[in-house]
């Protein structure tokens, strides 16, 4: 391991305008600049969104602005925030199929029994994520109904789930029996191998759209299993087309996905500075995305 390094001194807004200058990048208004920095941290925004402008350590490449940097930034936040809409029908969608179908299988508390899952140790560390899931929700209404009016006070299935975060929805299926996933995949006209690997990047896609983080440009770590027909088209898993064309799979009897499709094009045609191939999109992506 190679020494260390020492954290730079913090700068004033002023000093970051004329570090990025110095660094090459053009500023056509260096009072929009500081309206901008003290409003969007330099970290977040100038970071993030550098990636492709400049080699690490060196300096922007000629003729890139400031302005093009936060035309990324603010198409990343508009996107994020409509896939993050489409991501909440999903989970919301998601929860509702696997809670009415375990409780029909196992019953309402059947989620209590080891038995009913793939793995003991995964439904041991399951069962202490929902306390913990449950403490933070104590409060809520509907928990304290069950907790003060319930023999045993606990939360049947149907309830559990809306305290569940995505990850532990997506955890839960993971470790249901391979029958009882393939039933609830059905539901949705997906195999179960492939609603399992999706859920697992979809919840991720959906930290990253909690935490405003960025989608634009980005390598996702945790990728879906993709159909042979997007793979073998040269579609990549591991970035956010890849995911999108999931999420379709999963959303294909909802008469509004379409108008999400249309307000991504809305979007790639206002931004005019934004490379959707950096997000693995294709010369073809919007007539893939449409139902």
């Amino acid at each position: 391991m190679g020494e260390l390094k020492q954290h730079q001194p913090p700068m004033t807004i002023d000093e970051q305008v004329e570090n990025l200058k110095v660094l090459g990048l053009t500023i056509k208004d260096e009072e929009y600049a500081k309206k901008i920095l003290n409003d969007i941290s330099y970290f977040r925004l100038i970071k993030a969104y550098s990636l492709g402008f400049k080699p690490k350590n060196g300096k922007y490449s000629s003729g890139v602005t400031f302005e093009q940097i936060v035309e990324l930034y603010l198409f990343n936040a508009n996107f994020r925030q409509l896939t993050f809409a489409e991501i909440e029908k999903i989970e919301v969608n998601v929860r509702c199929r696997i809670a009415n179908y375990f409780a029909e299988t196992y019953g309402v508390l059947g989620y209590k029994e080891s038995s009913n899952f793939i793995n003991k140790k995964r439904h041991d560390v399951f069962l202490e994520d929902i306390k913990e899931e449950v403490g933070r929700n104590s409060k809520a209404p509907f928990v304290r109904n069950f907790e003060e009016n319930y023999e045993g006070a606990e939360l049947p299935i149907y309830a559990l789930v809306e305290v569940f975060s995505f990850g532990t929805l997506s955890k839960f299926y993971k470790n249901m029996k391979n029958a009882d996933k393939k039933a609830v995949a059905k539901s949705f006209g997906i195999g179960y191998t492939y609603l399992e690997s999706w859920l697992e990047s979809i919840s991720y896609v959906r930290n990253i759209c909690a935490h405003y983080g960025r989608l634009y440009n980005a390598k996702l770590s945790k990728t879906p299993i993709l159909y042979k027909e997007y793979s073998q088209a040269g579609i990549g898993n591991n970035r956010m087309f890849g995911v999108l064309l999931c999420m379709k799979q999963i959303l294909k009897n909802d008469s509004h996905w379409n108008l999400y499709v249309n307000e991504i094009a809305e979007l790639i045609d206002k931004y005019e500075k934004v490379d959707v191939k950096t997000m693995g999109f294709n010369d073809d992506w919007k007539e893939l995305l449409e139902l």
